[in-house]
């Protein structure tokens, strides 16, 4: 089971999977904050190689954009979610996440996409409306160096494998030492 995302770069990361945890959700430890461009896929090894290609052929041809993370939001009553809205960067990841959905990533979604960093997830009403509140006046603002492949372990925490960096490609496997920061 694979993904692709943003993630989203400390300080605001740790800030937002903190206040996750906060509210009870007990994916908060499993899934590292970012915004979603390829939600859980399921694939088999024999692909990888040609997905790889595909997102480092993207990579090498964007260059980095903003995103300003801005207030809350949710999908409720369609889908038990509360998340911190994009302000700006909205075109850029949905151009992304369309180039990303193509060639040997397409499939039907089960939503339209929307990008947005989930902070809350089936949890209860009165909890969901809690961090609604909480974060409606939320903002951070920062620049997008590219995006990362990850992967769904059997121990059901999603880790980054690959970062794919805009103009460049990709810069191999991810280690703790060498993760992008803000600028």
């Amino acid at each position: 089971m694979i993904g692709v995302a943003i993630p989203i770069p400390d300080p605001y990361g740790a800030l937002l999977q903190g206040k996750r945890a906060s509210y009870g959700d007990p994916l908060a430890g499993a899934i590292p904050t970012h915004i979603t461009l390829l939600p859980p896929t399921e694939v088999d090894g024999v692909e990888l190689d040609a997905i790889e290609a595909h997102l480092l052929d993207i990579a090498r041809k964007e260059r980095p954009f903003h995103i300003r993370l801005r207030g809350s939001g949710t999908f409720r009553p369609v889908s038990p979610v509360v998340f911190v809205a994009l302000g700006e960067g909205i075109d850029d990841c949905e151009r992304l996440q369309a180039l990303i959905a193509s060639g040997p990533l397409a499939r039907p979604l089960d939503f339209p996409f929307h990008p947005h960093v989930t902070i809350a997830h089936h949890l209860p009403d009165k909890v969901m409306d809690q961090a609604f509140m909480e974060l409606a006046t939320y903002s951070a603002r920062f620049e997008v160096w590219g995006f990362s492949l990850y992967e769904h372990g059997e121990d059901g925490v999603w880790r980054p494998q690959r970062d794919y960096v805009f103009g460049v490609g990709g810069a191999g496997p991810r280690t703790e030492d060498d993760c992008p920061t803000e600028s």
